[in-house]
């Protein structure tokens, strides 16, 4: 087998300059380019006629990862199709917050056993969150051995390098340990290519990236997350929290403005607290004013982020809300819970009374801003005290939207040991009440915007009706006009028509 060791520094030949780790990532991607002409034959300008599909579960931060995985493969050579039972590869990116996410997998991965039987050069690989759980890999490894590649949430960036080693292996190659020094959580190549990490202090950014809309941008600034809330699983798949340097990120931006892009989302598990570990320290709202000044700069019209833990929220930052230029007035709070009891239980670190007074700042400085929240029902021990706190806690906030969700066990997690578990015709009961009180809510606050003209960027086609053209207000609100994809990417002015509760439609003024 040819030497893995590859130039750790200098120019790409792409002209591009990367840091060492991406430039080797870089090098198996021209490796895999060679090596998919050969297998699928050639198209106009070299490019191969394989083709891929990425499925995504999960959160903002994983719709990322994606982006990345999906520019490797058309890097590589490879053309993007939505049906995954089409495609040469395949990747599945999992998230493990809840059960169900679980089973969507198994349900998916069932789906393409015949195909692979048909197709034996396809090749299939899991990655994100679901792959951190040693326990989850080993039921994969077992009931489903035609899963070619598992890789984790540390090492996603070494996804064309497992890729090349699998293509090696299946030529009969001997396949080298892995070479990256980490501490190794699963290793295993002698039927899937496995390699999962228990963390990195690396973060790798610089690869290629294909946006799912030209015109809109996740930014991670942060990695994992310090809470270690009761319920939650990230901290243990995703890691303790890691900063991406301001100047990074900042050069990150700049080359978005350059591309033409309108709106950037900043990313976290909790943007709240980013900087903190860094050698340097920097606070979030610090790197949000720099952002904002440079989107000016860069003609860069709208900046969002998330996600936020209420025990985090500065005066600091609303005030960098408030006086941000292209900051849209749209804050994500989740709240999970309304009662003091099960807020400690939850190790959330704030009660209803402290994040009552955060929110009332929120809306003091930014009278119109828009307020969204995550409110879990069912937590083991809930009594009807503790969801009628949570009730009177929606009544006050009156939010614009409400993510609501079943309490869903996670083996690992300390909440999984709590007694008293609610029983399930309970939960239904409740989580019915908290909808329909919250939809009302949101109902009447949609209606205060009608007849307003209001600016919204245009995304994509209605996948319901071809002649509308959806977009968001700036409070992130869905709008639908009638026009043409001409609209798509273009903040343009509209006359909201119709308030539907949790969307508008609208007519164009300019």
């Amino acid at each position: 087998m040819e030497s893995r060791e590859m130039t750790a520094c200098g120019m790409h030949k792409d002209g591009k300059a990367y840091p060492s780790e991406s430039r080797r990532q870089y090098e198996y991607i021209d490796r895999l380019r060679d090596i998919f002409g050969s297998m699928y034959g050639d198209a106009s300008g070299g490019r191969g006629q394989g083709t891929f599909s990425v499925v995504t579960f999960g959160c903002q931060m994983n719709a990322r990862d994606s982006e990345k995985l999906s520019g490797i493969l058309e890097g590589a050579g490879l053309r993007e199709v939505e049906d995954e039972l089409s495609a040469d590869v395949v990747i599945f990116n999992t998230c493990t917050i809840r059960e169900n996410a679980n089973e969507h997998l198994y349900g998916r991965l069932g789906r393409l056993k015949p195909v692979k039987k048909k197709r034996p050069d396809m090749i299939i690989a899991i990655c994100g969150c679901m792959m951190q759980e040693k326990d989850e890999v080993e039921k994969i490894s077992e009931k489903y051995p035609y899963v070619d590649i598992m890789f984790g949430t540390h090492n996603l960036y070494t996804f064309a390098e497992l890729l090349y080693d699998l293509l090696m292996k299946r030529g009969g190659q001997q396949i080298l340990p892995d070479s990256h020094g980490q501490d190794i959580l699963l290793r295993d190549g002698r039927r899937a290519m496995i390699s999962v990490w228990k963390d990195t202090p690396d973060i790798v950014e610089e690869l290629p990236n294909k946006r799912k809309f030209p015109f809109k941008q996740g930014v991670n600034i942060s990695f994992g997350c310090n809470n270690f809330c009761s319920y939650c699983i990230v901290p243990y798949v995703r890691g303790r929290e890691k900063s991406r340097e301001k100047k990074d990120i900042l050069e990150e931006i700049r080359k978005l403005g350059r591309d033409g892009v309108k709106e950037i989302m900043l990313l976290g598990q909790n943007v709240n607290s980013y900087g903190k570990d860094l050698s340097e320290p920097v606070s979030f709202a610090e790197l949000l004013r720099e952002t904002d000044s440079l989107c000016d700069d860069m003609g860069i019209e709208r900046i969002r982020f998330m996600t936020s833990h209420p025990k985090d929220l500065s005066d600091e930052l609303i005030e960098a809300m408030a006086s941000g230029k292209h900051v849209m007035k749209q804050f994500h709070l989740p709240l999970q819970s309304g009662s003091d009891r099960i807020l400690k239980m939850m190790n959330r670190h704030y009660d209803s009374e402290a994040y009552l007074i955060k929110a009332e700042k929120l809306r003091k400085a930014m009278p119109d801003i828009s307020i969204s929240t995550d409110i879990i029902v069912g937590f083991p021990g809930e009594t009807e005290e503790d969801f009628e706190a949570t009730l009177d806690v929606v009544r006050r906030m009156r939010y614009d939207a409400a993510y609501t969700f079943i309490y869903s066990e996670r083996e690992g997690t300390p909440a999984a040991a709590f007694p008293d578990k609610v029983p399930e015709e309970i939960i239904k009961e409740r989580f019915g009440r908290l909808l329909e009180l919250q939809n009302s809510i949101a109902a009447e606050n949609c209606s205060r915007l009608k007849g307003r003209v209001l600016p919204v960027l245009f995304e994509e086609i209605n996948e319901k009706d071809a002649s509308l053209i959806s977009g968001r207000l700036e409070n992130n609100s869905l709008v639908h006009v009638k026009g043409d994809p001409s609209l798509i990417g273009n903040i343009r002015n509209v006359r909201l028509l119709e308030a539907h509760g949790f969307y508008y439609t609208g007519e164009l003024t300019d």
